[in-house]
């Protein structure tokens, strides 16, 4: 009996260590800004009690419903690509063919470079005059060439190019890992039964890398939500708000107009947002099943 109860207890004594520093670092922000988010104060005097103002004012404000549905609007085309492209370029990469480790590993290089760095690259690639973009527009023919960051109704869709082009790998790489353990008996049994390739893969292969894809969809949903570096590199939320996502729009709010309790409170909406849209992909998983 004593020395059940060491066991028990020397198991909680190397888990205790981490809730330290999970409590540290993750749950003691988080309540403070949820505290922070009742609040008036612009780091001037004490913060001002003001219940739910804040949240009240926020679903008035053109500007953050318009930065709440750029927001869904970004990572909805983001994700669609990113998922679409890495689960295809998987199943490229799946196949034997001359030079393939080089081929994966120069694949992967954009998800090792900061996305700072990105930013800057792309804004000049981006560049009206002598970027590369338009250079190879021009040299297809087209005549109108876009201003890419520089005007509104391009400048959303510019930032998007970057993060598919960024995070396309990562989602090939959690499919490729799919790939490598999926049992071959459901695949040589449809060979035997006449199946052509393309049957085997939309009959047989997707289905049974339905789970690992929507893994994969949950884990860059999550991050594609939360981009600001990219955003914040390149147009630091304009021309004109065109670009202007939640994490912007409050990091506006907090550090350039100094109003902490309204950012809080953004905040604090944007973590609902991605915690419900993470339970929803979360039950997509449940119910993916594969169906022969």
């Amino acid at each position: 009996m004593l020395l059940q109860k060491s066991e028990r207890a020397t198991k909680y004594f190397f888990v205790f260590p981490a809730f330290i520093f999970v409590s540290l670092m993750v749950v003691l922000p988080v309540l403070f800004t949820i505290s922070l988010s009742f609040t008036k104060w612009s780091m001037a005097g004490t913060p001002k009690i003001v219940l739910l103002d804040n949240y009240a004012t926020m679903f008035k404000d053109s500007r953050f419903l318009h930065a709440f549905s750029r927001t869904l609007l970004f990572s909805a085309v983001a994700l669609l690509f990113e998922v679409v492209l890495g689960t295809s370029i998987a199943l490229i990469l799946n196949r034997d063919f001359i030079g393939k480790p080089l081929v994966k590993t120069l694949f992967l290089l954009p998800m090792v470079a900061t996305p700072v760095s990105i930013g800057l690259v792309w804004m000049l690639m981006y560049e009206p005059t002598f970027g590369v973009a338009n250079t190879l527009l021009g040299y297809l023919g087209m005549q109108n060439l876009p201003v890419w960051l520089g005007s509104p109704d391009t400048a959303l869709l510019s930032i998007a190019i970057i993060d598919i082009w960024q995070w396309t790998p990562m989602i090939s790489l959690i499919v490729m890992a799919g790939l490598a353990a999926l049992p071959l008996e459901p695949i040589e049994s449809a060979k035997i039964d006449g199946a052509t390739p393309w049957q085997i893969l939309l009959k047989v292969t997707i289905p049974m890398l339905g789970p690992t894809i929507v893994v994969a969809s949950l884990l860059r949903l999550i991050d594609v939500l939360k981009t600001f570096d990219i955003i914040y590199a390149t147009t630091q939320g304009g021309p004109t708000f065109s670009t202007e996502t939640l994490n912007v729009l409050a990091f506006i709010n907090a550090f350039q107009y100094f109003d902490l309790g309204y950012a809080s409170a953004m905040l604090v909406v944007f973590f609902l947002l991605v915690l419900i849209l993470s339970l929803l992909v979360g039950k997509l998983r449940d119910r993916v099943r594969i169906d022969f």
